[in-house]
């Protein structure tokens, strides 16, 4: 189960490198909140659009450390890294943790919560 949990995370940095909408859709579950750095709440629909129209641009994406967490079909990723790109046009940097809980059913693993923070 860790393996495929891990291979969902590593397909979700590449869809999010990529700005694969399609991919996202698919990574990500319907009722998604998410916790941006700047304490914001967001949906999946917010995400989405911030790819489709190119308001964020991640030009680089790098992990430097990936923990595991597997409860039955309920698990946690640790990301740790550094990722670069824009948001509205203004160029970022910055070494970054997610923490993501995923569920799991019949259609592979989603994203139901996430939270980024900036790491000094």
């Amino acid at each position: 189960m860790d393996d495929e949990l891990r291979d969902a995370e590593r397909r979700l940095q590449a869809a999010q490198l990529a700005s694969d909408v399609a991919a996202l859709d698919r990574l990500l579950d319907d009722r998604l909140v998410f916790t941006g750095p700047d304490g914001r709440v967001s949906d999946k629909a917010d995400d989405l659009r911030m790819h489709r129209t190119g308001t964020q641009v991640i030009d680089t994406l790098r992990e430097d450390d990936l923990s595991l967490l597997v409860a039955g079909d309920t698990g946690v990723t640790l990301f740790l890294g550094h990722l670069s790109g824009s948001v509205n046009g203004t160029p970022f940097a910055a070494r970054m943790r997610y923490t993501r809980t995923w569920i799991r059913d019949e259609h592979g693993w989603q994203i139901l919560a996430a939270h980024a923070s900036v790491v000094d």
